[in-house]
């Protein structure tokens, strides 16, 4: 949305664009919860944590907000798998780029070597362990997440040198029941369900999406109480649907958005009778 439209809705951005500044975002209890356990607990004593739910209920988000606030930490570092489908080489090609450690291929001992090497000394040095975030992690090969696996501890596995932290569909926990990934399984320390949300929080969550860019009225109450009624509780949905009402009016200049403007959108015409012959 280019800023002439923003300015005709008083918007300092789009409030439904997936490309949101942080502090657009809406955070639940549920996953403050979690954002503490991560920064009180796992952080400081190492493991994995788990984040799952369908397509759409919020997980990459929550993934996005807590690299930022860990990023807000002192002596935290934190790297993120940009591709988690890759094969054991190149899994460790880009974790060598993640934390700064040549590594060559061909000598996989070394790689493990070298890696475990800089997140000891960063644990001896700030008593803290980096922190691997890995979204769409049910496309990861088991054969990668078991080397994640043996990478992370120490000492018989008695000292844990990374915290770990997945997020995936249902696939990933089907994946982790499978009994050549029980160990890993096992190891999960902390959880997060992301669930379809219902009216009540789909609404909370559209309210903040517009006052936070600056139009808290952009909506009437009654078009957003019909969004979230046709949202099937998923977020992204709500606010697909949202992006198209704000551009259709955008181009219409209408200053308000309406049940009038969705109807003419997504309402189902009615069909004319036939005339009898």
């Amino acid at each position: 949305m280019n800023k002439k439209l923003l300015a005709l809705y008083g918007l300092k951005w789009n409030p439904f664009s997936p490309e949101l500044p942080t502090e657009a975002l809406y955070i639940t209890p549920r996953i403050e919860h979690f954002y503490w356990r991560i920064e009180q607990g796992l952080i400081q004593e190492g493991g994995f944590a788990l984040i799952t739910g369908d397509p759409g209920t919020g997980k990459s988000v929550v993934l996005r907000l807590l690299a930022e606030r860990l990023g807000q930490l002192r002596d935290i570092a934190v790297g993120a798998i940009t591709h988690p489908s890759s094969n054991l080489a190149d899994f460790y090609r880009e974790m060598g780029d993640l934390f700064g450690v040549e590594l060559k291929t061909h000598n996989r001992w070394g790689g493990f070597k070298a890696l475990r090497e800089r997140w000891l000394a960063h644990l001896e040095g700030t008593l803290l362990r980096p922190v691997l975030l890995i979204d769409e992690a049910q496309e990861m090969h088991p054969a990668v997440l078991n080397e994640l696996r043996l990478l992370s501890s120490t000492q018989f596995d008695s000292q844990t040198l990374l915290t770990v932290v997945l997020a995936g569909d249902a696939r990933l926990s089907a994946k982790l029941r499978r009994d050549e990934l029980l160990p890993l399984g096992s190891r999960l320390r902390t959880r997060l369900a992301m669930e379809y949300a219902d009216r009540k929080e789909l609404l909370a969550c559209l309210k903040h999406l517009l006052a936070t860019a600056g139009n808290a009225n952009l909506m009437t109450p009654e078009l957003m109480q019909t969004l979230c009624d046709h949202a099937v509780g998923n977020h992204r949905v709500l606010t697909s649907i949202a992006a198209e009402l704000l551009a259709s009016a955008a181009q219409q200049e209408i200053t308000q958005l309406d049940e009038k403007l969705y109807l003419e959108l997504f309402g189902t015409p009615t069909s004319k009778p036939r005339k009898s012959t």
